[in-house]
């Protein structure tokens, strides 16, 4: 319980408190990363949190080009092709 106040202590101190971050602790399990998580986005400042949603927002727009500027390049390297027609005619 000691480590853990600890913790929180270091982490308010430093200035640079991301709010949009990966898995801090490899080791940490699932809860431990939702608290941890949690803590941080409570903590965080309003320079942060639009920090972060401006981030967030450009790399959706980032991805939707890069998906569409592959679209556009499947489609312009697409060949039509076309097999030859055979006509059958009974009586």
């Amino acid at each position: 319980m000691e480590t853990t106040q600890n913790n929180r202590q270091q982490k308010q101190s430093s200035p640079t408190v991301s709010s949009c971050r990966k898995k801090k602790n490899e080791e940490a399990t699932f809860l431990e990363d939702v608290k941890d998580h949690i803590d941080e986005f409570i903590h965080a400042s309003m320079q942060e949190h639009k920090s972060c949603f401006k981030n967030t927002i450009h790399k959706m727009f980032g991805m939707s080009k890069i998906v569409a500027q592959r679209e556009a390049n499947v489609e312009s390297k697409e060949v039509e092709s076309s097999l030859a027609l055979r006509t059958v005619v009974t009586e």
